[in-house]
């Protein structure tokens, strides 16, 4: 019992290294950019925005801090932190460690809703709400092909979550297709590579309202997760009602998933890559690798972002730097924990 007690001290020692991490990314993003700002000031500006006294401070370096970075800043923490813990999730409810959050159809779903509003010109707002409600509606499909059989194996999911994508994948293209090649077409395509170019305030707070939940509920669960590395029948002698266990995992994974993908479109690996880098560091054990996975999340997606916004003149869409990153990471991550020698 002490042992364990030490190796959990030793994990929340280096979770909390990683919130320290998060925050040092944090302030860096905040100073990076076209327009550079000090730590310093940056500090000062947002102690001078929350106590009222912002006199005698330059406007531009206020509207840069507060008006440009910080909402954006604040949005790339939130999607990476949810992606990264439905990631952990799912691989623990599939104990599949390849498994992603679009595993279920979710970001296809979400995709063909965003296209579709996009090919008929409808406005910024329509477009996040038509990619939340396909997105939903791809898991809802997934969930009713997999119940057409009395069992409801965990393979079939599965299976139907790949039914589901190809459809709504094929469903895209058919959109881009058809979509004018001079105006809609660039559109989607862009909005598909994922951004957080129109991140503002209005979405941080919605993105709160609706990922801060979801990860409590997964925090909350994260006790319970490593009993469904049991046999079903073991896991319920120990007091587990295993299928609300996993409905609860499915519908708080896939909302996170779906409120990310409408508010900056597609952005890939970092619910496959970032729980394996903190199962590397942490371990196995749910109660540590979740808060692991949602601090690590939100630090990956931060310096990912602030990559794009100054790597190069013209903004690099998101998911274009977490595939550059992560797959070659994640191919060094599996030959080093898996046991492959040169």
């Amino acid at each position: 019992m002490g042992t364990k007690k030490a190796v959990l001290h030793s994990v929340y020692g280096k979770i909390l290294i990683m919130l320290l991490v998060l925050i040092g990314a944090f302030f860096f993003s905040m100073c990076i950019g076209r327009y550079s700002i000090t730590p310093g000031e940056v500090a000062a500006i947002i102690a001078a925005w929350f106590t009222d006294s912002m006199e005698g401070m330059d406007k531009i370096r206020v509207n840069v801090v507060m008006q440009a970075r910080l909402p954006r800043i604040l949005l790339s923490m939130l999607v990476g932190a949810g992606l990264a813990c439905s990631g952990a999730a799912y691989q623990c409810l599939f104990g599949n460690p390849l498994v992603s959050p679009d595993i279920l159809g979710v970001s296809a779903g979400a995709g063909f809703g965003a296209a579709v509003a996009i090919l008929f010109s409808a406005g910024a707002f329509l477009v996040q709400l038509q990619a939340l409600a396909f997105g939903l509606l791809a898991v809802g499909l997934v969930l009713l092909v997999s119940r057409m059989q009395k069992k409801r194996e965990l393979y079939m999911l599965v299976l139907s979550g790949v039914i589901v994508s190809a459809l709504f994948e094929a469903l895209v293209s058919l959109v881009k297709y058809v979509a004018d090649p001079q105006d809609k077409l660039p559109a989607i395509t862009v909005w598909l590579m994922g951004s957080l170019a129109s991140a503002s305030y209005q979405k941080v707070w919605l993105a709160a309202a609706t990922l801060g939940p979801c990860i409590l509920v997964m925090l909350a669960l994260r006790w319970k997760m490593n009993l469904l590395s049991l046999d079903e029948e073991e896991a319920r002698s120990l007091g587990v009602n295993v299928e609300l266990l996993r409905l609860l995992i499915i519908v708080a994974s896939t909302l996170m998933t779906a409120v990310s993908v409408s508010l900056c479109g597609l952005i890939g690996w970092i619910g496959l890559v970032i729980p394996h880098i903190c199962r590397f560091f942490v371990g196995n054990d749910h109660r540590g690798l979740l808060p692991a996975c949602v601090i690590s999340g939100a630090a990956y997606l931060l310096l990912i972002d602030g990559i794009a916004r100054t790597l190069t003149a013209a903004e690099l869409p998101l998911s274009i730097l977490t595939a550059m990153i992560g797959a070659p990471f994640f191919a060094y991550m599996l030959r080093k924990t898996m046991g492959g020698k040169g």
